[in-house]
């Protein structure tokens, strides 16, 4: 019986969610994606010494030998 109530609790909060949706505001975004561009930049630069060291292997995983 308490199975029920929970699905019908999750239901609801998915169903709210579904259909939400905030006011957007467009100007703080743009600021934000231009903002986020020039430190972009600034982060590349302060990382390039380690862009062309091939010695370099990352430790994620991905890379076997």
């Amino acid at each position: 019986m308490g199975r029920g109530r929970q699905k019908a609790k999750h239901t609801k909060v998915a169903r709210e969610l579904k259909y939400f949706s905030p006011a957007t505001d467009y100007s703080a975004l743009e600021r934000e994606l231009t903002a986020s561009h020039h430190d972009h930049d600034d982060e590349m630069s302060k990382w390039a010494e380690y862009a062309d060291d091939e010695s370099y292997v990352p430790d994620d995983g991905s890379h076997r030998s």
